[in-house]
């Protein structure tokens, strides 16, 4: 491989941030005129859910749990985000057919940026790795967790960390 023409990292699950570690700042797209940023959440937990592609089977199962959930992730003041390299129209469709009541934010461009920050994007295929993190009030991540791209990882992890988390005043787990 010349230094001129450099393939592309192939990422392996390993690379993926770990607790302790800072959770980079992004800011992308939640509809075509509108954007999130992490550091909009601090003060309070956040739970980021990268998934490989809207309207895949896994994706879809897992997205529908994470909605289900919401009441549960709400009781430790935590916010969810699910994030794909899939576009925002895209997003808008699954979201609306899925009735997910979550934001969904597309690293589409440039593709897989974040997730790549993350050490959660999968060069070979173009998308996310299934990826979780859960992220303290601070912007530490406190756990995180990747799972085969065929495997829905479920939330009980999730669950966990969020227990695990120091108790803020006025919220009751």
């Amino acid at each position: 491989m010349n230094k001129d023409n450099e393939e592309p990292t192939i990422h392996h699950p390993t690379a993926t941030l770990k607790a302790g570690a800072p959770a980079p700042d992004f800011t992308l797209h939640s509809t075509p005129d509108q954007s999130v940023s992490l550091r909009d959440f601090r003060g309070q937990p956040v739970i980021l859910a990268f998934y490989p592609a809207d309207w895949s089977p896994v994706c879809g199962d897992q997205m529908a749990l994470y909605n289900e959930l919401l009441p549960e992730f709400h009781r430790f003041n935590a916010e969810l985000i699910g994030i794909s390299v899939d576009g925002i129209w895209c997003h808008l469709a699954f979201a609306k057919d899925r009735k997910l009541r979550f934001p969904l934010l597309a690293d589409f461009e440039p593709k897989g940026a974040v997730s790549r920050a993350f050490g959660a994007y999968r060069a070979q295929d173009g998308c996310c790795e299934r990826a979780l993190f859960v992220i303290d009030a601070e912007g530490t991540i406190r756990w995180s967790y990747v799972s085969p791209v065929g495997v829905n990882p479920g939330a009980d992890g999730i669950l966990a960390a969020l227990e695990a988390l120091p108790a803020k005043p006025g919220v009751t787990a």
